[in-house]
């Protein structure tokens, strides 16, 4: 079965190689991604994530509880995909690439449409990450 899909970017005005090593990083994603703000950390051994998940619970405005997220290794390529098992087994794989554009850069995150999601909650889902994607920006055009 197809999922809707939908591709959110942003351009960022800072050389591929710092945005890509910034991304490849997964610390650095509470930073900008407010789904983690709550913090993220290695799963451990009695954690109940696997060897390569790391452990974050969700934002206070999610229903999501502890979700366990498995990150691509840091690459030159600019893949930072990730992959997302919820409380209930199920997994959320989220798409996401850097790619070179001039002097700077664009990000892109695929987000499909999950079985459970009507169109309303797609639409806000995709409203959430082009925020996220604004921050991501903001924050790495700061620095």
């Amino acid at each position: 079965m197809l999922h809707d899909v939908r591709t959110l970017s942003v351009n960022i005005e800072r050389h591929f190689d710092d945005v890509a090593m910034f991304l490849a990083e997964p610390l650095n994603f509470p930073i900008w991604a407010t789904g983690l703000s709550e913090g993220l950390a290695p799963g451990t051994q009695g954690s109940g994530a696997a060897p390569d998940e790391w452990i974050a619970k969700a934002a206070p405005n999610s229903d999501e509880g502890t979700v366990f997220i498995r990150f691509s290794p840091p690459n030159e390529f600019g893949i930072a995909d990730h992959w997302v098992r919820l409380p209930d087994g199920s997994i959320v794989y989220v798409p996401l690439r850097v790619v070179r554009n001039g002097a700077g850069t664009t990000v892109s995150l695929t987000l499909f449409q999950q079985p459970n999601m009507d169109d309303a909650q797609f639409d806000a889902d995709a409203e959430w990450v082009q925020r996220d994607l604004v921050k991501l920006k903001t924050v790495l055009e700061a620095e």
